[in-house]
């Protein structure tokens, strides 16, 4: 399986920077998920090591370099050629650079670590680490947008009322409510500090684009994965 990488202009254009949101081969079914790294860790490895993550749609941060693949949702690495690896299929890859220090952080955030914060987690750990917050900038990548994110009640509970502004009704508010995982993470970030031009944007949906991505709400069991990288090249 081929695929390719989109960027976002807030970020691209950094030196030395290694990023990229996955986009799937047109027309080619997923692979199985140990496939999918390998590919792309042989991918890589001229610029560095690419780490993963055992996601559990929460908020904990880990730092790398590690061994295995611990439980977090998000992770951070201050020294070049470390490579953070999120894997989405719905869910909303967030990516973090420091340009000055070349540190960077990444966070997978479905509706369960929006609710814990885990973006904003990322973007503190980052801080925590040295990092001025002036210095950050957040790429949003590409996950199920407000158009086909229908969510239950306890969802926009478990947001809470800072982020209602997020939900929308369908059916002219007959129907259930729909989350805008972008919006929502957008307004956690902005509250911990982020300045909104700091903030990029690849704001595709993958439920509707079945010829760029995957999906677990348009294909199930049998949905592969994107992933997506974020480091400086050693």
């Amino acid at each position: 399986m081929t695929s390719a990488f989109a960027s976002v202009p807030g970020i691209a254009a950094i030196p030395g920077l290694v990023h990229g949101f996955e986009r799937r081969a047109p027309g080619v079914p997923a692979e199985r998920r140990e496939a999918a790294r390998l590919r792309v860790t042989a991918a890589r490895s001229r610029q560095g090591r690419v780490f993963f993550l055992t996601q559990v749609h929460g908020a904990a941060v880990a730092r790398a370099p590690w061994d295995g693949a611990p439980e977090a949702d998000a992770s951070f690495a201050t020294g070049p050629g470390v490579l953070l690896a999120i894997e989405t299929a719905d869910c909303l890859p967030v990516l973090f650079v420091d340009p000055v220090r070349r540190a960077v952080a990444a966070a997978h955030a479905g509706w369960r670590g929006t609710a814990s914060g885990v973006a904003a987690a990322a973007l503190r750990a980052l801080v925590d680490s040295g990092s001025r917050l002036e210095d950050v900038r957040a790429a949003l990548g590409p996950a199920i947008g407000a158009c086909c994110y229908e969510v239950g009640e306890e969802v926009r509970s478990a947001l809470g009322p800072d982020l209602a502004h997020c939900f929308r009704l369908a059916d002219g508010g007959r129907g259930r409510p729909h989350l805008d995982l972008r919006a929502a993470n957008r307004a956690q970030l902005e509250a911990a500090g982020l300045a909104p031009p700091a903030i990029s944007d690849l704001d595709e949906c993958t439920r509707c684009r079945a010829d760029l991505y995957h999906s677990w709400r348009r294909d199930g069991p049998a949905a592969g994965r994107m992933i997506h990288v974020v480091g400086f090249a050693r």
